[in-house]
């Protein structure tokens, strides 16, 4: 049944002896799909159990030439509480791992090999494998679409840079500032700049959002002042800067704290010796301070990246992708990948086409993670660094 996905539709029938039309259920191409994957998955269990079976048998006869006695099925059942607790501690773990994020994401990785979208909702219409012709449409079939994910895609890689580095770099001045010999109070001043930690991120944007609508209280204030209303979500360029300088606001002190932990860990001879040498401030920061600083926070900054490769809550709560343009299908330009997965699924119902570019925010982040970090002096100098 897996290679149809279903045959029956769903259709109207004339009840001759009712004198009424009645609804023939036809097959759910979601529910063959979604069985057919559970399926594999118990025989493959199955299979794994045969096999481990196979060896245990192999093992216990192999015991059984060399004289040694075997364990009865109760002291097999009692080691479970024993010596392999952790297997018996772990099964269940394990059992939701592969209902509630394998199984779904099988599902997940199928379905962007089928039109499963509006036209095709289950279980009024059934839906059919079409190959990689979802992955051709965005690539370079439909124009439509592989401009959008052309122009979402050069957004999303622009604003994950921005949006890491600039968070990254701020944070480490303010860090640099705050831990400067001679600064007093510097618990003060660290708590003042984490306060905005305190306040939930969704809060803030949601704020944020509300004062700089083209109504908003920041055009109100302008206004009042004699100054012209400004469009800072939804003006394509103006948008696009403002969810970068907001992100700033609320991802510096998490920069700054991580920064400040790495600054008080630096060994102090080594700056002892760069004043031996009689290097400056600048040649200590670019020789001792930097190297370490980005030695350390080299893995963070890949996991930065690839976060904010899908930061959905900034934009979508933010600007909510917009301002909307003519040419995107149903996209915004200040949309990434992730949000406009996100409005392809719940507002287009084009599960397939979501699926599709899930697929390759997987194979971007893991390929940019991988060649990064194995090109990056943290893999490398693992060892050897001091």
């Amino acid at each position: 049944m897996l290679p149809s996905l279903g045959k029956a539709v769903k259709k109207e029938v004339w009840n001759e002896k009712e004198q009424i039309y009645e609804y023939i259920q036809g097959d759910n191409s979601m529910l063959i799909l979604l069985f057919s994957v559970l399926t594999l998955m118990i025989i493959a269990a199955f299979l794994i159990v045969y096999a481990a079976n196979i060896k245990a048998a192999y093992n216990n006869q192999l015991a059984v030439n060399k004289g040694r006695k075997l364990n009865s099925a109760l002291q097999d059942i009692t080691a479970l509480f024993d010596k392999k607790l952790h297997y018996a501690f772990l099964s269940l773990p394990m059992l939701g791992i592969l209902v509630f994020t394998i199984l779904p994401l099988i599902f997940m990785i199928l379905i962007a090999f089928t039109n499963y979208d509006q036209s095709h909702q289950p279980p009024g219409t059934l839906f059919t494998w079409v190959g990689f012709e979802n992955f051709k449409n965005i690539f370079w079939d439909d124009p439509i679409q592989s401009r959008t994910f052309v122009g979402i895609f050069q957004w999303t890689l622009t604003w994950a840079f921005f949006a890491t580095f600039s968070n990254y770099i701020l944070g480490m001045i303010l860090a640099l500032m705050i831990n400067k010999k001679g600064i007093k109070f510097k618990k003060f001043w660290r708590t003042i700049f984490v306060i905005t930690i305190a306040v939930p991120q969704f809060v803030t944007l949601m704020l944020m959002s509300r004062l700089l609508a083209d109504q908003g209280a920041v055009n109100v204030l302008l206004g009042y002042l004699g100054v012209s209303p400004v469009k800072f979500l939804t003006t394509a360029t103006l948008a696009r800067i403002t969810v970068l300088v907001v992100n700033v606001w609320v991802g510096i002190p998490y920069t700054m704290l991580i920064t400040s932990g790495i600054l008080m860990n630096i060994p102090a001879d080594l700056y002892e010796s760069a004043s031996i040498d009689g290097a400056g401030v600048a040649r200590t920061f670019f020789k001792i301070t930097l190297p370490y600083m980005i030695f350390v926070t080299t893995p963070y900054l890949i996991t930065q990246f690839i976060g904010n490769m899908n930061n959905f809550n900034v934009i979508y709560l933010l600007s909510a992708g917009g301002p909307l343009s003519l040419d995107y299908y149903q996209g915004g330009k200040t949309d990434l990948l992730v949000t406009w997965l996100y409005k392809l699924t719940v507002n287009n119902q084009d599960y397939n086409l979501a699926s599709a570019i899930g697929i390759i925010i997987f194979l971007v982040s893991a390929i940019l993670s991988l060649i990064v970090y194995n090109r990056s002096g943290s893999a490398r100098k693992e060892d050897t660094f001091q």
